[in-house]
């Protein structure tokens, strides 16, 4: 006996639509928007501010953030504001009512760039440049202080010699 033949789907639904759809549902879609005020603190309130603060929570609609300093819960307490405005502008709704401002603990997890090293530790010093250090050491009679003071002078020669660019 044949199965009766299912009709076609016109279109598959995106995933993206249906948990939309789902949080509507469960009246989730606010508090959604509002917990993406954490993710776009730190672009909202710039480098500077970031490194300072750090959002906790939300209750209520009220953003809860901790500041290490209290000049800086201070000064932020008069910016307080203009932070809304920014934040709700880019949320896209007013879904954030306040800032609570508090004394907490900011721990930064900023992501390093690694930097190329300075200049003066790619250049290279030559012999004749090495013998000259080594004649400003021959009175130095203890080795360990002989070896230190010529790590010293080789860095400081290589520091001139990169300053003077070569």
């Amino acid at each position: 006996m044949r199965r009766p033949r299912r009709p076609k789907l016109k279109q598959a639904a995106r995933a993206g639509d249906l948990v939309d759809k789902l949080l509507k549902g469960l009246g989730l879609d606010e508090r959604l928007q509002q917990y993406r005020a954490l993710i776009i603190w730190d672009e909202v309130v710039g480098p500077q501010i970031a490194a300072r603060t750090r959002p906790v929570r939300i209750r209520e609609g009220v953003l809860e953030v901790n500041v290490d300093q209290p000049t800086w819960r201070q000064q932020l307490q008069l910016m307080k504001p203009k932070i809304l405005t920014q934040l709700n502008a880019e949320l896209g709704k007013a879904t954030i009512k306040d800032l609570y401002l508090k004394r907490g603990k900011v721990n930064v997890c900023a992501k390093k760039q690694e930097e190329p090293p300075p200049a003066w530790r790619m250049v290279q010093l030559d012999d004749s440049e090495k013998q000259q250090i080594g004649g400003l050491l021959t009175a130095i009679d203890d080795p360990e202080l002989r070896d230190e003071m010529e790590k010293f002078l080789q860095k400081q020669m290589r520091l001139i010699k990169a300053e003077a660019g070569g």
